[in-house]
């Protein structure tokens, strides 16, 4: 009775992602069908990855005809922070959980999912995992769907519209921490000027997507590593 009660908690706990995500997944099955993937291949893309950034990469790498290594490389690179997370979260959970079971949670483990799961309070069981990553999972996935068909019946007009409101999604994320710590701003900045500069410059408009995204994400955080040196007093916490 104990594992049935914590599974519908979990579930409980996951709906309010599940509502956040429809709409992030919506736009993002605008952003496919526009790109010129099918209802189906967006639908496809988000039921096996669950990684909003890392999907956004991916589209331009696949209409393009990038290669795999490129494709590896970049979804390495940015959901890298998951493996992480999950690291993290398996420090929560109880005996209950066997290897299949971390396997299966694992590829649903989101920012938020990790947020909510390691405020749990004590240990978390596998019943209640498997409900929180539930909800969250078929928001994600049915959101795609909506989105991508949504587009096959809206005017052009208002699916260009909608195919850039998963970048607003990822600038309204970047802007408020950049606005309270400078560190975070430079970072960006130097993001947004290596961006440009592949875009713009002759020679580096040659670069692939998939390797713009990793040599931008790789060289941003590196400088801002090397100008912004985390203490070894700050990192054991000490004030």
């Amino acid at each position: 009775m104990k594992e049935k009660s914590t599974f519908f908690k979990g579930i409980k706990d996951g709906l309010p992602i599940c509502f956040g995500y429809l709409s992030v997944a919506f736009a993002f099955g605008i952003y496919a069908l526009s790109s010129g993937l099918s209802a189906f291949q967006a639908l496809l893309i988000s039921a096996t990855n669950v990684t909003s950034a890392g999907q956004l990469a991916a589209v331009p790498i696949m209409v393009g005809g990038g290669t795999l290594i490129e494709m590896a490389a970049s979804q390495f690179i940015i959901n890298l922070r998951y493996a992480l997370m999950s690291v993290s979260l398996s420090q929560k959970f109880d005996t209950s959980f066997k290897l299949h079971n971390k396997f299966i949670i694992g590829f649903v483990v989101t920012d938020e999912v990790f947020a909510v799961a390691s405020s749990h309070e004590g240990d978390v069981d596998k019943k209640y995992m498997y409900g929180l990553i539930l909800t969250p999972y078929i928001g994600w996935s049915a959101g795609t769907i909506l989105g991508a068909v949504a587009g096959n019946v809206l005017p052009e007009v208002v699916i260009s519209a909608l195919g850039i409101a998963i970048f607003a999604m990822f600038i309204a994320i970047v802007i408020p921490v950049a606005r309270e710590d400078y560190k975070t701003l430079i970072c960006v900045i130097i993001a947004v000027v290596l961006s440009l500069a592949f875009h713009f410059v002759p020679f580096l408009k040659q670069v692939p997507s998939g390797f713009v995204v990793i040599i931008c994400a790789v060289a941003a955080s590196a400088v801002a590593a090397l100008l912004f040196p985390i203490s070894e007093n700050k990192k054991e916490g000490t004030p």
